[in-house]
């Protein structure tokens, strides 16, 4: 007996929803959500601002902002330099901070290591060694890498989004990629360096970051290992593979049974508890970051009263580089602050090592940074980067000094 042949549906017959047509519907709603977010905000906080800037220095030609770590160092007490660089800082970058988190928790709470992988690396969210051995990064890290350059956030307000981006099930490397790409390849900075300095520094950053920002990638996808490996999409973390080492439980995607409902009904639901998401992870973050933040900030203003350092008193010996160097990495500013630095150094004459060292330290990291990432990226990646970063602001000095 031949088996009974399938009956061809009638042309009056209506057909089922086709799956890929459901599947990039639920795909391409939350990732334009999610863009549109993020574009209301960077505009509101980074674009229309320094649009107005750019335009200021090209009739001008002269910077007006100052050296932050003068509100600290002029205090009259260790408490007073603490609280004083605390406020001026925050002042400077409220904003930016503000749309960070923003933008995280309408990463986890919009979209989810499935879209985000496609969004970032093409396809889908991997795991276990896949996700460790970084084969397939490149192409997601240079993405995340693109993605970063329109954002112009300093490193501080980026690494919200960094530890959103982790908990969503993004890899180490794309992490990383984004993290370095807003402060270190900013586009307005680059032109703010490009009209109001020598056109061997807006030169420098741009040969340098692209340089920095690729090594810190190979390096702290390495150094993470497989203590970073994301959880599959498809199955519980653990599962032959390992959580997000952060404190935060990672989002994990819904497990729908075949035939348990609809498209339209998936999305109602998927619709409905978003918004419940959003404020909540949004809260979370704000909880873990903004203290954690805050004190470290604190601390940075103490640490530079009590050192007195001023840039007119330093003696550029190479034990004063390194240690500037030092300090650069761990010194937070905000967006552009690096620049009142520079026109210090080059109105003291100071050495093209340190002006180097400004150039490329001062944005790219900073110490309340690489904490709030930490357990993001894992430690030792962290404690990688940061070395990157320092021997990139020595390979810019190299470069100004030739």
């Amino acid at each position: 007996m031949h088996p009974a042949s399938p009956t061809p549906p009638s042309p009056g017959t209506p057909s089922e929803p086709s799956p890929a047509r459901g599947s990039a519907g639920r795909y391409v709603g939350p990732v334009l959500l999610v863009l549109a977010i993020a574009a209301i905000g960077l505009l509101w906080a980074k674009w229309y601002p320094y649009t107005l800037k750019t335009i200021g220095l090209a009739e001008s030609g002269t910077w007006d902002g100052s050296v932050l770590s003068d509100a600290a160092v002029d205090a009259p007490t260790w408490w007073r330099g603490g609280w004083d660089f605390l406020v001026t800082y925050t002042l400077a970058i409220w904003k930016a901070l503000l749309v960070a988190l923003v933008i995280s928790a309408a990463v986890q709470a919009f979209l989810g290591p499935e879209r985000l992988a496609r969004l970032i690396s093409g396809g889908r969210a991997r795991s276990g060694a896949a996700a460790a051995s970084g084969r397939a990064d490149d192409r997601g890290a240079a993405r995340a890498a693109l993605a970063g350059l329109p954002a112009m956030m300093c490193t501080c307000c980026t690494a919200p989004v960094v530890v959103g981006l982790r908990r969503a099930g993004v890899p180490v490397r794309a992490a990383t990629a984004f993290w370095l790409a807003n402060p270190v390849l900013n586009p307005a900075v680059i032109v703010f360096l490009a009209i109001i300095g020598p056109w061997q520094w807006a030169a420098t950053r741009v040969v340098v970051g692209i340089a920095l920002v690729a090594v810190a990638v190979v390096v702290a996808g390495r150094l993470a290992g497989r203590g970073a490996q994301i959880g599959s999409p498809s199955g519980p973390a653990g599962a032959g593979t390992e959580r997000v080492a952060i404190a935060a439980t990672p989002v994990s995607p819904r497990t729908v049974q075949p035939g348990a409902a609809s498209a339209g009904g998936i999305a109602s639901q998927t619709s409905a508890s978003a918004p419940l998401r959003f404020l909540r992870e949004l809260g979370r973050l704000a909880v873990r970051l903004v203290p954690e933040y805050l004190g470290i900030v604190f601390v940075v203003g103490v640490l530079l009263h009590l050192g007195g350092w001023r840039l007119g008193a330093i003696d550029w010996s190479v034990a004063a580089v390194l240690l500037f160097a030092l300090i650069a990495v761990l010194m937070v500013i905000p967006t552009a602050g690096e620049i009142p630095v520079l026109l210090a150094l080059a109105a003291l004459g100071a050495d093209p090592w340190a002006e180097g060292v400004a150039l490329i330290c001062l944005s790219a990291v900073s110490l309340p940074s690489l904490v709030m990432v930490g357990r993001a990226l894992t430690w030792r990646a962290s404690a990688g980067i940061a070395g990157v970063v320092l021997a990139a602001g020595l390979a810019a000095g190299a470069l100004l000094a030739l």
